[in-house]
């Protein structure tokens, strides 16, 4: 059985590419992302040839199952979104759901994300907070 990694991509900075993210993303089948003409600056920036594909808000529904089967076939596959962690107001919820329901395990690297440097700035206290989405 394969595996399904959960990479943050950089929110406006490509230097905030971690160089684990980079190699897994070299290292993967096929790479799921939110937004392929986005994402392929990024790859190209990295030089990752990997083969990607679409895979959105609107689509996610339709390509859950044939991604799943696809893992559990013994691939590996990286979710990425435009800018920070997928499932954080991304998609990657349904596909996350779908793997741990089918026993894939699914790895999460740690990286960008866009509220964690918003709280750390804002001069509030930030030993407890709430994140409900982006307005």
């Amino acid at each position: 059985m394969g595996k399904l990694y959960i990479v943050p991509t950089p929110v406006g900075n490509l230097e905030d590419m971690t160089l684990r993210a980079i190699r897994i993303l070299k290292e993967v089948d096929f790479i799921l992302a939110e937004d392929t003409r986005t994402s392929a600056v990024l790859l190209k920036h990295f030089e990752i040839k990997n083969p990607m594909q679409s895979h959105h808000k609107f689509n996610e529904h339709k390509t859950v199952e044939s991604t799943v089967n696809r893992i559990k076939g013994g691939e590996t596959a990286a979710l990425i979104s435009d800018a920070g962690t997928p499932g954080i107001s991304d998609p990657g919820f349904l596909i996350v759901r779908e793997c741990v329901r089918n026993g894939i395990e699914v790895e999460c690297l740690p990286g960008a994300t866009a509220f964690v440097p918003a709280i750390v700035v804002s001069g509030l206290p930030n030993d407890t907070f709430v994140f409900e989405g982006f307005l």
